[in-house]
């Protein structure tokens, strides 16, 4: 099964009304694509379900963090 060349693509429920910096994530059959909101035509990083699930992991762990 291909995936869509035109993923829905949703942002947190977290996000403003506002505007400003956020992700969008969009799920693939066989990826989970991630891009920058405020740059919907810019670059688009395209993630397999494993290092999907490892990054959300380290997100609630703190360990990206600054």
């Amino acid at each position: 099964m291909k995936d869509s060349p035109h993923p829905t693509w949703r942002k947190s429920s977290y996000t403003s009304q506002e505007g400003g910096t956020c992700v969008e994530l969009a799920s693939l059959n066989t990826t989970t694509d991630i891009r920058d909101s405020t740059d919907p035509d810019g670059p688009v990083l395209h993630l397999g379900r494993d290092a999907m699930t490892e990054l959300l992991n380290r997100i609630k762990t703190g360990e990206l963090d600054r």
